[in-house]
């Protein structure tokens, strides 16, 4: 593992995403900095448009770059929207990533997901479990597009000697997360589920899936210190971890949210719904000898995400396609989102 001091102040810093629950952590991060930060909204520069991020490349010239853009979902959005997950997320990061190589970035970070390993790797799930078998059928196309994002950020560094880094977070959660019924990541769904069952009065609330599958949850605002960590203190074409190094079961999940919303009703679990991989805990060895370690607990960041649910839900027009901090775009007719 290499390392090589790099400061952020006074660098003019480019946050791809900024609107989403990544990048606002990000920006929410980086006013420590004292960094001149940059962003652009989609009507700006739409980043699967090749030539028009390569004129705004060329005209602002960031030093620094947090590639957090993308488009996401869960489960049910990643295996039907399986065309578009591969294209958009290719494009952005082929554009990206080659476009601050042409204007010389300084630095630059790649953010991949831990849906990028085996769906039957060895747990806890090893940086160098990458590409040694199957990936998970449900979000193949996703997983693809973020490996290929991942090999284009090393291929540049070792080609060009470009200072180009990627970090692989695990499931994340906290104020700016997508709450839509059908295409939102776990922890939301069952924050608005719950949240929903407790207002209406409710007697049960239905989990999808078996609620057996293992899974680790990353508060977002952990995630943002992790990377700034990292962008100052970490220069290698080996990708890094981002967890907390431990996981709970969904049904286990599901009586902590419970809990914290004030929900005292059943739970009980659609089993015609997929599951996933079985389990997903990343192997933060790496990122612990770099010196970093997530300081909020789940049932802490559970509490703060579900206050932000309530604050981010107030004064909006509730509806079947409720999306709350939403990205770059949003296309609601569609149900596609952008972060």
């Amino acid at each position: 593992m290499a390392s090589a001091a790099f400061e952020l102040k006074g660098k003019t810093v480019f946050v791809g995403g900024h609107r989403g629950m990544v990048g606002a952590a990000l920006m929410r991060r980086l006013a420590r900095e004292q960094a001149d930060l940059l962003t652009a909204s989609r009507s700006e520069v739409d980043l699967r448009d090749q030539s028009a991020v390569n004129a705004w490349f060329a005209a602002k010239r960031p030093q620094a770059v947090f590639l957090a853009a993308a488009k996401v979902g869960g489960i049910v959005a990643n295996n039907t929207l399986r065309a578009e997950f591969l294209h958009d997320n290719l494009a952005i990061s082929s554009n990206v990533i080659h476009a601050a190589h042409a204007n010389r970035c300084e630095k630059l970070m790649f953010f991949g997901s831990s849906c990028i390993y085996p769906r039957l790797a060895p747990q806890p799930l090893r940086e160098d479990s990458l590409l040694t078998g199957p990936l998970e059928p449900t979000n193949e196309p996703y997983a693809i597009a973020k490996i290929a994002g991942i090999k284009m950020a090393e291929a540049y560094r070792r080609q060009y000697g470009a200072d180009f880094i990627s970090v692989m977070p695990t499931n994340l959660y906290g104020p700016g997360d997508n709450y839509h019924p059908e295409y939102s990541h776990v922890m939301a769904a069952l924050i608005r589920r719950f949240h929903e069952a407790k207002i209406s009065g409710g007697s049960n609330v239905v989990v999808w899936g078996t609620g057996t599958p293992r899974r680790e949850f990353l508060y977002v605002e952990d995630l943002a210190d992790a990377c700034i960590h990292l962008m100052k203190t970490y220069s290698s074409p080996e990708p890094v971890n981002i967890g907390t190094g431990e996981d709970i079961s969904i049904a286990e999940l599901a009586l902590i949210v419970a809990a914290t919303v004030g929900f005292r009703g059943e739970i009980s679990f659609d089993t015609s719904r997929p599951d996933g991989t079985p389990r997903k805990l990343l192997d933060i060895g790496r990122l612990s000898r770099l010196g970093w370690r997530a300081t909020t607990s789940l049932k802490d960041g559970i509490q703060l995400a579900y206050r932000a649910f309530r604050a981010e839900s107030d004064g909006r027009h509730k509806n079947d396609l409720l999306v709350l901090g939403t990205g770059d775009c949003r296309i609601e007719h569609t149900k596609q989102r952008f972060e």
